[in-house]
């Protein structure tokens, strides 16, 4: 049997553990850290950009080398955060172009809010350095299909932050289905998310279309990815319900009144035949995710739980029913809980496996501009048939939106 040093034997749990301290260097083995080989610079050190230190580190295959955010406050939180979990000096950069060409770093990770990343890809695209863009990759098509172009041409890879694809009851659904084919031919795909409310952001940004892309476009583009991914066809007909029914409802910022939806249905025909629904409710008091994937040899449901209120981590399970065509089974498999409460129930982690082996020219299934892109065609097309209150047909929206040509890719 080929041995494989990436999975070599490691004890997270008793790496800081105070009975552990008298072991020393010479003598970790189990214990013994990963050499950090690349240095990473984080624009953005808001909620997500603290995620993507906090977990880098942990991970320990790359390093955070330095931060540059234009609100002095997020960096000063950022830092401070920083230094309960590592004993590594920051660099802080005075501005975007000084953290983009730093020529000690190796890359980038760009994690502002959505309507500025369009603006500050062009500058980061500019040092030749590997790139995570965080999703969604834009807040309209056209700016997203300029960043697929320009990805195509770039000389190093921009990856787009849809780490839902790395979350553990997902990461087995597509085994089950599309590894082992355990379900046959898919015939259809049902996902669902009920939440709380967006979060607080700075200035806001999460509460208004214009800057958040809309909330199918900022929260419903990792849905989209996966069922995209599971469907492995593209779109023909998109049909869409929703709108703003809770939620921020009466709250206005410089005068203008929060305009984001709160629930939506969503309805997608796929070219190959199959389809596929999508619910959203995002004024519920915990957090729960469903997929149901139905074929034409079983049926495989993929659950998330998440009672924040608690305080306790995640549970994740996968079930498979088969009936007389073969074996049935129900699972647990949520990540180990120093992973699972690393960040996005444990997703950001692979997420950054994935970055750091593109960075080894590694063979990686990470989210392409492409991808990103196509998870934002499904998710604008909803957008649209909620304001006309019709069905899509995608290739006409894509036609209308100057894209016509990639529904050949």
């Amino acid at each position: 049997m080929k041995k494989n040093s990436l999975y070599k034997p490691r004890l997270r749990f008793f790496e800081d553990a105070p009975g552990q301290q008298h072991i020393t260097a010479a003598d970790q083995y189990l214990y013994q850290r990963p050499t950090a080989r690349h240095n990473l610079v984080v624009i953005g050190t808001g909620t997500i950009g603290q995620e993507h230190m906090r977990v880098a580190t942990l991970l320990g295959r790359a390093q955070i080398h330095g931060i540059y955010d234009a609100q002095e406050h997020s960096m000063d939180i950022a830092e401070a955060n920083f230094a309960g979990y590592s004993d590594k000096s920051l660099l802080r950069y005075p501005d975007l172009e000084s953290a983009c060409n730093d020529p000690a770093v190796d890359a980038l990770f760009i994690c502002t809010p959505n309507y500025t990343h369009f603006n500050i890809l062009q500058t980061a695209i500019k040092s030749g350095k590997a790139i995570f863009l965080e999703k969604p990759m834009a807040t309209d098509l056209a700016d997203a299909a300029a960043i697929e172009a320009m990805a195509r041409a770039y000389s190093s890879f921009i990856q787009i932050g849809l780490q839902y694809r790395y979350k553990a009851q997902y990461i087995e659904a597509f085994h089950e289905a599309l590894g082992r084919d355990s379900l046959g031919e898919i015939k259809t795909i049902s996902l669902s998310e009920y939440r709380p409310p967006f979060l607080d952001k700075v200035e806001q940004w999460n509460k208004f279309n214009i800057t958040s892309g809309g909330t199918l476009v900022e929260k419903c583009c990792h849905y989209f990815d996966l069922i995209n991914l599971l469907a492995q066809s593209q779109p023909i007909k998109v049909y869409a319900s929703g709108g703003q029914g809770v939620n921020f409802v009466d709250f206005q910022r410089v005068g203008k009144k929060s305009d984001i939806d709160d629930h939506a249905f969503v309805v997608i025909d796929y070219a190959n035949g199959t389809r596929a629904n999508f619910t959203l409710n995002m004024f519920c008091h915990d957090f729960s995710e469903e997929l149901i994937v139905s074929g034409d040899r079983g049926r495989l449901t993929a659950k998330e739980l998440f009672n924040f209120h608690q305080q306790q981590g995640s549970k994740a399970t996968l079930a498979i029913e088969a009936g007389e065509l073969g074996p049935s089974k129900t699972m647990d498999v949520t990540y180990p809980a120093l992973i699972e409460q690393s960040g996005h129930h444990g997703a950001t982690y692979f997420e950054h496996i994935a970055f750091v082996d593109q960075l080894e020219d590694k063979s990686v299934s990470a989210a392409t501009p492409l991808q990103g892109l196509w998870s934002m065609i499904v998710a604008s097309a909803a957008q649209a048939s909620m304001a006309r209150g019709e069905a899509v047909d995608i290739n006409e929206f894509m036609a209308a939106n100057g894209l016509a040509h990639y529904t050949n890719d």
